[in-house]
C-alpha cells in the first residue's frame, strides 16, 4: 500500500506490523481536537483490526505522565499527537524494558528516537503546516487495515462504503476536522499531505469541498450573528456591530428568514450565498479594508457530508470547536465518543459543553481586552493568572489578536496558572493515576503563544521559542511554528518573556 502520504508508507507498514502481532495496545492521546480525531482515528482502527485497546488522555505528556503509563502492564503503547518531543524520557522506559512505544505524531522530536516513530517531519513533511496529529494517525490506519484484515460492517450496492470500511478511507473525514482544528487551514485551506487524505475523503464519499465563504458558523450561527462574530476579516459596521449586521441583511433583495427565524449560512440556496457574499465584498472594499484581507474571506470548506445539515458536526471548523470543548474541560471521554459515532448523549453533553466553553472564551476574550496586553519590542503578553483556564488560554490569546490595543503584527504570549492536578482522564472520565514524580504543578505556570502565519512566513517559530525561552528558566515546551506551549515555574515569568521576546527578534530580523 502507497497509502495517502508515499513517504510515511513504509515506517507506517512498519508500525502496523507491530501493532498488529500485539495481543493489547495502550493508547495515550493529547486532549485537543487533533488529539482526540487522532484518538477516534486510532481506535476505530485497532478495533477493526480486532486488536483490545484502552484509551487514556493526558493533556500534558511529562514525565509524570510517562511514569504513569509505565506503570501499566501494558507492552506496548501507542502515543497520537504527542510523543515524539518526550522521546527521551519515553525511550529510558523502553531500554528498562517497561513497554514499546509506537508514535504517530507531528510535533517536533527530541534528539532520540525509536523504532516505531510515524512523524511527518522525519521524512521532509511540515508536521505543522502539512500534517496534523490526526493525519500521522489515519496514515497508521491505512497501514494497519492493509496488513490486517479488517471486518466491514457496512453495506453499498456498490461497495463504495464496505470498501472505504475496509481499508479506513472513511476515517478520513475525522483526519481533515484535526488538522483544520490544529490551525492547519492556512490561506483557508489544508495543503501538502492533507491533500491527499482530503482526496481520500472524497473519494470514499465522507467529505465534500468547495469554495465558499471563510467564516466560522455557517452551519449552525443565524445569519446575523454568522456575519456579526465573523471577525477575523474585520469589515467596518459588520463585524462586531449587531445593528449593523441585520441593517446589511435587511438592505439585501432576499428572504432570509423561515418562519420568522433567520436561517444558516449553510440553509441557503447557492444563488442566495453568492448575492450575499457579493455585497459583503463590496461592503469591505467601500470601508477601505485592504484587497489582501479582502481575498481571505473566501476559502475551502470542507464538509462531513453524511452527517445533518445545521450541525456542529458537519462542518470541519466547528466539529473540532465541539471537541475542543470537551477535553479541555476534563471530558475527553464525550469528545472520543462523538467521534466514534454517539449522537445521543455524548453529543448532548458535548453541546452543552460547547455553550460553557464559548462564555468561558467570551470572557476570557473581554478581560484581555480590557485590561491590556503589555508590550515588548518584539512579543506582546498577559497573565491571566487563575482567570482564564490554563487550557484555554491560548485559544483565548489567539482569538484577542486584532483587538483594540492587542496587535497582530507580534505573536502574543499568555500566562496562566496550572490546574491542582493533571487532569488526565481515561474513556470513563476516571482519574488516570495520581500526581507523581516531576515538579510540583502548584508551583509551575502554563504559557501558550500565538502568531499568524504572516509571521511564520516571515520566519517566527514558536516551537523554537516557547523550548528555548522556557528551558533558559528550568522549563520545557514546544509545538509548532505558529502554536505553541511551555511550563515554566512560578515567579520566572519575566525571565522567560525578556528571553522570549530577544529569540523572536533574532527570528524576525
Amino acid at each position: 500500500m502507497t497509502g495517502p502520504v508515499p513517504e510515511l508508507a513504509e515506517r507506517a507498514t512498519a508500525c502496523a506490523e507491530h501493532l498488529r502481532d500485539r495481543d493489547r495496545v495502550l493508547l495515550a492521546s493529547h486532549i485537543d481536537a487533533d488529539g482526540l480525531t487522532s484518538a477516534a482515528i486510532a481506535a476505530t482502527a485497532l478495533e477493526r483490526a480486532a486488536i483490545p485497546f484502552e484509551a487514556v488522555f493526558e493533556k500534558q505528556l511529562d514525565e509524570a505522565a510517562i511514569d504513569d503509563i509505565a506503570a501499566t502492564e501494558y507492552d506496548t503503547v501507542l502515543f497520537t499527537d504527542f510523543g515524539s518531543g518526550q522521546l527521551e524520557t519515553i525511550g529510558n522506559h523502553e531500554d528498562a524494558g517497561a513497554f514499546t512505544p509506537v508514535v504517530a505524531d507531528h510535533h517536533q522530536p527530541a534528539d532520540r528516537d525509536t523504532e516505531y516513530h510515524l512523524n511527518p517531519l522525519l521524512f521532509g513533511i511540515d508536521g505543522a503546516s502539512e500534517l496534523s496529529g490526526a493525519g500521522a494517525s489515519y496514515v497508521l490506519a491505512r497501514a494497519l487495515a492493509d496488513v490486517t484484515d479488517a471486518p466491514t460492517d457496512g453495506v453499498a450496492a456498490d461497495g463504495g462504503t464496505a470498501t472505504a470500511r475496509a481499508d479506513n478511507r472513511d476515517l478520513a473525514a475525522l483526519a481533515v476536522v484535526g488538522a483544520v482544528g490544529d490551525m492547519q487551514a492556512s490561506g483557508g485551506e489544508l495543503h501538502g499531505a492533507n491533500e491527499g487524505i482530503v482526496a481520500e475523503g472524497v473519494e470514499a464519499g465522507v467529505l465534500e469541498t468547495g469554495t465558499d465563504l471563510a467564516l466560522y458558523g455557517k452551519q449552525t450561527r443565524p445569519l446575523p450573528k454568522f456575519l456579526e462574530y465573523a471577525t477575523d476579516v474585520r469589515i467596518p459596521g459588520i463585524s462586531g456591530d449587531q445593528g449593523g449586521a441585520l441593517r446589511f441583511l435587511d438592505d439585501l433583495d432576499l428572504e432570509l428568514k423561515t418562519d420568522g427565524e433567520w436561517r444558516c449560512w449553510a440553509e441557503l440556496t447557492a444563488e442566495e450565498k453568492r448575492t450575499v457574499a457579493s455585497a459583503l465584498v463590496k461592503r469591505a472594499v467601500s470601508r477601505g479594508v485592504p484587497a489582501p484581507k479582502i481575498d481571505r474571506l473566501v476559502g475551502t470548506s470542507y464538509v462531513l457530508c453524511e452527517e445533518p445539515v445545521g450541525t456542529e458536526l458537519r462542518d470541519a471548523s466547528e466539529f473540532s470547536t465541539l471537541l475542543n470543548a470537551t477535553a479541555r474541560y476534563e471530558r475527553a471521554d464525550v469528545g472520543l465518543s462523538v467521534c466514534l459515532g454517539d449522537r445521543d448523549e455524548a453529543l448532548d453533553r458535548a453541546r452543552t459543553l460547547l455553550r460553557n466553553h464559548r462564555r468561558n472564551l467570551s470572557e476570557g476574550i473581554d478581560l484581555v481586552t480590557e485590561e491590556g496586553v503589555t508590550h515588548e519590542e518584539h512579543v506582546q503578553w498577559f497573565h491571566a493568572g487563575d482567570r482564564i483556564r490554563e487550557t484555554i488560554v491560548g485559544i483565548v490569546a489567539g482569538m484577542a489578536m486584532g483587538n483594540d490595543g492587542v496587535s497582530r503584527s507580534k505573536p502574543i504570549i499568555a500566562f496562566a496558572e496550572k490546574s491542582a492536578e493533571r487532569d488526565a482522564a481515561n474513556p470513563s472520565g476516571d482519574a488516570a493515576g495520581e500526581e507523581g514524580g516531576g515538579a510540583d504543578v502548584a508551583e509551575e505556570v502554563k504559557v501558550s503563544a500565538r502568531g499568524t502565519h504572516g509571521l511564520v512566513r516571515e520566519g517566527l517559530d514558536l516551537s523554537v521559542v516557547m523550548g528555548e525561552a522556557s528551558r533558559a528558566v528550568g522549563g520545557d515546551g514546544g509545538g509548532h511554528d505558529v502554536a505553541a506551549g511551555a511550563t515554566v515555574p512560578a515567579g520566572r515569568e519575566a525571565e522567560f518573556v525578556e528571553r522570549a521576546d530577544e529569540i523572536v527578534g533574532e527570528q524576525l530580523s
